[in-house]
């Protein structure tokens, strides 16, 4: 049992692959040609000793080229039609595609909605301190959803309500605008404010 057992582990252990990547790189790329693009072309045909443009050439020739500039050949749109590749450090390549996708991920992340809650009887002086709130929301680049809360029968005062919401909105008309008009939902009546963008 044992001894057909280490030859398993052994050729598990040898044949191990690098890590999986989502890029052929170098011999991996199969193709008889390919499409090549890059910032890099100026001193890769100072390599190779003639003027190189993108556009489509042969995989062996973009392999040989990749080898005298001590780079590698990276497959970026296999799906295209030939595939697109350029000759760049792979790991160079991976870490700045990381870096962009962090990049990207932290954008998305950083929209927050923050909630200002009113009644349809709020006084002046609540009003402004609301609307400060929101002011200062709206310049941390955050969004505001402002809502008026009707309990009970102060349902009927959704015209007040409305009022309300369309002055918080002119009193915001620098720092925001409203991605919609007031909507009553439900017992609420809500607006969502989007920062303006700074100039």
């Amino acid at each position: 049992m044992a001894k057909s057992f280490v030859p398993d582990r052994n050729r598990r252990f040898t044949g191990k692959p690098q890590p999986a990547s989502p890029f052929r790189i170098n011999d991996q790329i199969r193709i008889p040609e390919v499409r090549l693009v890059g910032d890099n072309l100026e001193e890769l045909s100072e390599v190779v000793g003639k003027t190189v443009e993108s556009g489509v050439f042969p995989t062996k020739t973009l392999q040989e080229w990749a080898k005298l500039m001590e780079l590698d050949l990276v497959e970026i749109s296999p799906n295209a039609i030939p595939p697109v590749v350029r000759i760049t450090d792979f790991k160079k390549f991976l870490y700045d595609r990381k870096k962009k996708e962090k990049e990207l991920k932290a954008k998305a992340a950083k929209t927050v909605v923050k909630e200002i809650r009113f009644g349809p009887n709020t006084d002046d002086h609540d009003f402004e301190f609301k609307t400060r709130h929101a002011q200062k929301f709206l310049e941390e680049g955050a969004k505001v959803r402002a809502y008026v809360q009707f309990r009970g029968r102060a349902i009927v005062f959704k015209e007040r309500g409305e009022l309300l919401l369309l002055r918080f909105l002119k009193e915001l008309d620098e720092f925001g605008a409203a991605e919609a008009l007031p909507k009553l939902e439900g017992r609420k009546m809500a607006v969502i404010i989007a920062p303006k963008k700074k100039k």
